[in-house]
């Protein structure tokens, strides 16, 4: 249940960064949600390894902070390389 419950988090996470950081992104809600997921898979791997915080502790703010960042960090750099490739 783990992996899965990192995955529906991370596209809640994945809608509440294109909420904060709103544009046109080239892949629309389909690519956001899948940079959300795999950023709140990283953001539990970086949780778990850190600070021990898992699903388990699902209410817990770190359980949404780190995957919300690494979807941030995430989207930011896909911008970067669509833009990049937009250009060329």
């Amino acid at each position: 249940m783990g992996i899965l419950g990192w995955i529906v988090l991370g596209f809640v996470v994945g809608a509440l960064v294109k909420l904060v950081v709103p544009g046109d992104d080239p892949g629309g809600v389909v690519v956001t949600g899948l940079l959300g997921i795999v950023g709140a898979l990283l953001g539990g791997l970086v949780g778990r390894t850190l600070f021990g915080a898992g699903l388990s502790d699902f209410f817990d703010l770190r359980t949404w902070v780190l995957p919300f960042v690494g979807s941030l960090i995430l989207l930011g750099v896909y911008r970067l390389v669509a833009r990049r490739r937009a250009r060329t």
